[in-house]
């Protein structure tokens, strides 16, 4: 069975381009988790099952939630949904680290429903707090109440993944510009054949 789809470490418009590299903590005022947030509401969403939505007005740079929920090994995360349906494209797993993903279909907030969008308002952060890697989610342009909230998801994939496994995560964000995916723009393993090769030239000068 394929490895479970798993959201990258988005930086909302920048996408692919822009991978986000872990922060240090001055970025964060409170170590303490934001699992609710009184400016956001999850209710049911016209793009998939449940959604999240403002409330009341949300000022650009607004740091709205935390991505939180069971903190595991990518091999646990393999492990824990070798029985996943396969036709059954919906994921809940953020990839905080090289080592650490986040669950958040176990402990996890409300943080969980906000879907993905080719035209998001929101971007999640990585920042360093503490050793550990936490995932934020910041509002990227002001945000009217009744607005629903959304984030590039990239979902992580290979170029050796089926067709029909593919189709599983087309997008139905409804923007003018929706690429039709909530997929990477680029498969993974071409973006690490990317970084051997960068890596190799590198230590030939």
């Amino acid at each position: 069975m394929p490895k479970q789809k798993r959201r990258s470490t988005s930086r909302g418009k920048s996408s692919s381009k822009s991978k986000s590299v872990p922060r240090k903590a001055s970025a964060v005022s409170k170590n303490a988790p934001i699992a609710t947030s009184p400016l956001v509401e999850a209710r049911n969403s016209k793009i998939h099952g449940r959604g999240v939505y403002a409330i009341a007005p949300i000022k650009k740079g607004t740091r709205v939630l935390e991505y939180l929920g069971d903190r595991i090994t990518h091999a646990e995360a393999d492990r824990r949904y070798t029985k996943k349906r396969e036709n059954d494209g919906h994921t809940f797993l953020f990839i905080a680290s090289h080592r650490t993903v986040i669950d958040a279909a176990v402990r996890g907030n409300d943080a969980r429903f906000i879907n993905h969008s080719c035209n998001p308002n929101c971007e999640t952060a990585i920042i360093e707090v503490a050793g550990r890697n936490r995932v934020f989610i910041d509002a990227i342009r002001n945000i009217k109440p009744g607005e629903e909230l959304g984030y590039d998801y990239q979902l992580t994939w290979d170029s050796t993944d089926e067709p029909e496994e593919i189709a599983l995560y087309a997008c139905r964000c409804g923007a003018k510009r929706c690429r039709g995916t909530m997929l990477d723009r680029e498969p993974l393993d071409k973006q690490q054949e990317k970084k051997k090769k960068k890596k190799a030239k590198t230590t030939r000068r």
